[in-house]
This record gives structure tokens, sequence and C-alpha cells, in this order.
């Protein structure tokens, strides 16, 4: 790209009534950044990750970013627009300009590594706190156990093994945003759909798991998670879950 465009794309006043978008993208690292402006041609059904791969094939090289399948199948494309957590693949640039100005940033509640991209370790790690991890029932050579769909447990099982751990639930929670040792949304409901498998041997370990600070119970059932994963799963549902599982328990109360 002839360095006078590339400057024209980076400092223009242009707006949609010449075809083009002003898109203000977050630089920076751990340490701080600010907005950067860019306009950037409008196209049809052209998705916000569209806008931000012209930006760094087309204006700055450097701007780092992160995207894999384009389709909505692996998650890890989201990014706040607008201040909105979202799948950038999947949301269309019409749907979401405000007078033809698109705000991008990293997402929220997540270290940031450089521009756009963030540092998953917190969220991934937070799962394995959560005891949000299989734990076998059987070994190799003993026969596969019988699952029943109709199951009241297998079906509250199935309703979270959607998630594709994009972590658009975690950036959308304010109770993450005021306290960091939140296990988050994902982890949760990936413990409840473990609680409720019946191959998983781990209940008790779950339970205390997600009762301890910062489990289940610090939720204020805001419902930011289940309002927007792009998934239509229900995050908030699976912690109440826990927490119904987990009072249960403490009363001396079965499984189930």
């Amino acid at each position: 790209m002839p360095d006078e465009q590339r400057l024209a794309a980076t400092q223009g006043g242009s707006n949609e009534a010449n075809g083009t978008l002003a898109v203000y993208v977050w630089r920076g690292d751990e340490n701080g950044g600010t907005e950067q402006r860019f306009d950037v041609p409008r196209q049809e059904s052209q998705t916000v990750l569209d806008v931000v791969t012209w930006i760094q094939q087309q204006a700055d090289a450097s701007l780092t970013y992160r995207f894999a399948c384009r389709v909505g199948m692996c998650g890890s494309c989201a990014m706040m627009v607008n201040d909105e957590p979202r799948w950038t693949c999947r949301t269309h640039v019409g749907r979401v300009a405000r007078n033809g100005e698109l705000h991008i940033a990293p997402l929220r509640n997540l270290p940031v590594i450089k521009d756009l991209v963030t540092d998953m370790d917190p969220f991934f790690d937070k799962w394995v706190k959560a005891e949000a991890i299989h734990h076998p029932s059987a070994g190799r050579s003993d026969a596969f156990a019988a699952v029943t769909p109709d199951d009241p447990e297998r079906i509250e099982a199935s309703a979270g093994i959607e998630c594709i751990n994009c972590a658009i639930c975690y950036a959308a929670c304010d109770t993450v945003a005021g306290n960091t040792d939140y296990l988050g949304p994902a982890a949760l409901q990936r413990a409840w759909t473990l609680y409720n498998d019946s191959r998983d041997d781990g209940g008790d370990a779950i339970l205390d798991a997600v009762s301890q600070s910062g489990g289940c119970h610090s939720c204020h059932s805001m419902g930011s998670c289940t309002h927007y994963c792009p998934n239509d799963l229900d995050p908030m549902g699976a912690i109440a879950g826990l927490k119904r599982a987990t009072a249960k328990r403490f009363f001396g109360g079965g499984r189930g």
C-alpha cells in the first residue's frame, strides 16, 4: 500500500457518507495503551473481523490480533466491539456501527499481551481451580457407561457442552471485573456440566471447589454471561444449579 494511502487510512476525516468507516482500535500492551483511528472502506456484508484484517493487511502490519476459523467455531476472534464482547467473525458492521464509527478493544477482564490479544491463562486456570476437568469413573478396559439422553441429569449436562471457551461470558461479567478471585461463568458452567455427567466421578470435588471463596456463591446473578453468550448457553442457570447443589449438600441432602 503506498505511503500516502496508508497515511489517509490512519488520519482521515472520512465517514460512511463517502464509503468509509471510522475505526478506533486499542493499541498497547500490559503497560497501557490508547486508541488509534483508521478509516476503513465499507464493503457489503462486512464483519468486524474483516475490518481488523483490512487494517492489518492494508494500513498497519504491526496490528496484533487473534483469529482462526472465521466461521464462529473456535471463538478465538473475540474482542470488545463498542464496549460489548463479541465474536468479530460473526458480527456484521451494519449491526454495530454507531454514526459510522467502531471502537474495537481486547476482551475485558483479561491481561493484554499486545493490541487486541489477551492472555487466556487466567481464564483456563480457573477451569482447573473449579475442578472443571473430567474425573474418570472407569478405566480403558471397562465397558462404556450407558448414557440415557432423556435423563434429567443428562439434559442438564448437555445444556452446556457447546461452550467453546471463547471467554465472551468472562469478559461480560461484572463480578469478574470486581473480584479477580471469582472463577467466572465459563468455568462454573463446565463444573455444572461435569457434576451432572454420569461418567464423571468428581461430584464432591466439584462442589468443594465451587463453594470456596470466589466460587458460585460470589455470582450476583446479573445475567450478562447468558445475555452475551454467542452459543445461546445459560451460564447463569448453571451457576444457580451449583448454588442449589452446594446448599443441599450443606444441609445434608443427597445428590439429585
